[in-house]
């Protein structure tokens, strides 16, 4: 047996992460650790890659009892880990972020080679002298991905590692992890995406309010039975209304450009789109393609060079910023939770002014009013399930899971006329996703219109009614979602615009 846990037991103020936990990895398995938002998983991963020490119990590897005191000695032990939360120095390069992160000696020129190569061989595209700050979200997970592999662990522990991939990566990547298994290695897989955890782990463990469960074989499941076992309930399927109707343009994008000094951000060339009030309007794309430009411009925070280019209810707005936009009823939820979308170090309630202040009854003659925020952030956990301690918890104490329900939750409250979100569900479990996706439906059947910006093609085909997808900064014609297949979006993600019908799989090849 390579990894055994016995008994362990993790306890903070407000709850019991993991309660006597016991399960085990044998070398040569894939196998998934499964469970909804706040079950324990995290903790759990972090007591075994030495990040946090248990209070009970006991750890094993290969048959020898051992006390992991800190990611270094896992390290030593064979256990690599691929985080979901990046670990990452933002003013550092990424050879540098992975010289710290395997702690090796040698040339550091050497080593830059070894990150073209395994990034390159994993089609996880890497410039290793590219500065962490200027990467995407989905690029800072590549590093994490390529620096674990760097280190030739016994053990990974993989936490949402597909969420930035195409569907062709994807596969390319469970390829290397099947070649991994057959080497002898072990593999601890997280992820909400429960058709990955079917087609590619051996054995399955399931935590539910931090204690154990159950286990399965995940290819004698179904993605269905596999998310009741995870929430102990069956799980509802998000209901289209069929007699939703769509009105006009609410938001009107018209050859939008932007160009910026930053060789390594992909700039924005004449983008062009609507999205109707009544409506979900998804873009999909592989992480660095200019999504992050493209919010940044539509939200308010840059500023667009071409004020008629970005139009809402016909009314110009590429010059004002976010507040102005927000009071014309906009609502924004970005990619980064913690930093972006919240204040790590404050409280859920004072993280509801953050965009509410101007559009609520949050500040009466230029005052905040606390109890207002405390009652909306209650409101919120109540609304959406957010599993936290209360309204005073920190921002940064809520599973990544739980954060996003209350991000979206603090914005679809103010019932907004345009909502603009990215990556609404990465990280989430099958039943937060699938409250949060009939949320996002019902919006759209008030007659919200709503960008639903993701690369979880999953999720853009159940909830989107038309897509497009944007690649180096372009962005092709959109079509209906029930016009369009998954193998025509992951082409299209690789830049093959230059047809004459972009959709067109026979002129793609």
């Amino acid at each position: 047996m390579r990894l055994e846990l016995s008994g362990i037991t993790k306890a903070f103020p407000a709850c019991i992460a993991n309660d006597h936990v016991n399960f085990n990895v044998e070398a040569g398995e894939i196998h998934a650790l499964l469970g909804e938002n706040g079950a324990g998983k995290s903790t759990l991963v972090k007591m075994i890659y030495g990040i946090m020490q248990p209070d009970e119990g006991e750890i094993l590897w290969e048959g020898q009892s051992v006390t992991i005191e800190n990611p270094g000695m896992a390290r030593k032990l064979g256990i690599g880990m691929v985080f979901q939360h990046f670990s990452l120095f933002e003013s550092m390069t990424v050879l540098e972020n992975v010289a710290l992160g395997i702690n090796e000696k040698g040339p550091l020129k050497e080593l830059a080679k070894r990150i073209v190569e395994v990034s390159d061989k994993y089609g996880l595209p890497l410039d290793p002298e590219r500065y962490i700050h200027t990467l995407s979200v989905g690029e800072r997970q590549r590093v994490e991905i390529v620096r674990c592999l760097l280190q030739d662990p016994s053990l990974i522990i993989m936490d949402e590692p597909t969420s930035v991939l195409t569907p062709q990566e994807v596969d390319k990547l469970f390829v290397t992890l099947r070649r991994l298994r057959e080497e002898g290695r072990s593999i601890l897989y997280i992820s909400h995406k429960l058709d990955e955890i079917k087609a590619l782990c051996d054995r399955a463990t399931i935590l539910r309010a931090g204690k154990v469960v159950g286990d399965c074989d995940p290819s004698k499941e179904s993605a269905r039975s596999m998310a009741q076992l995870m929430v102990g309930e069956e799980i509802k399927i998000p209901a289209r209304n069929p007699n939703a109707k769509v009105g006009e343009d609410r938001l009107v994008v018209e050859n939008l450009s932007m160009s910026t000094d930053d060789v390594f951000v992909a700039d924005l060339e004449n983008v062009s789109f609507t999205v109707k009030s009544g409506e979900i309007f998804g873009v999909a794309g592989v992480a660095g393609n200019g999504q992050n430009n493209l919010l940044s411009m539509l939200s308010g925070e840059r500023l667009s060079p071409n004020d008629e280019a970005i139009r809402m209810d016909g009314l110009s707005v590429g010059h004002l910023g976010p507040h102005k936009r927000r009071k014309l009823g906009l609502a924004f939820v970005p990619e980064e939770r913690l930093g972006h979308g919240t204040v790590p170090e404050m409280s859920l309630a004072d993280n509801t002014l953050l965009s509410g202040h101007g559009v609520s009854d949050l500040v009466q003659m230029g005052f905040l009013r606390f109890s207002k925020a405390h009652n909306l952030a209650k409101k919120i956990i109540e609304a959406f399930d957010v599993r936290t301690g209360g309204s005073k918890s920190e921002a940064k104490s809520l599973s990544g899971g739980n954060l996003q329900k209350f991000i979206i939750g603090r914005e679809l409250l103010k019932s907004p006329k345009l909502l603009i979100v990215a990556q609404p569900t990465w990280g989430v479990d099958a039943g937060a996703a699938a409250s949060i996706h009939q949320a996002l439906m019902n919006l759209r059947d008030e007659g919200c219109a709503i960008l639903v910006v993701s690369q979880d093609l999953d999720e853009l085909f159940a909830i989107t009614d038309r897509m497009a997808v944007i690649s180096h900064g372009r962005l092709s014609p959109a079509r209906p979602t029930h016009d369009t297949t998954v193998e025509q979006v992951g082409l299209l993600m690789g830049g093959l615009f230059d047809q004459v019908d972009a959709w067109d799989e026979e002129a793609q090849r």
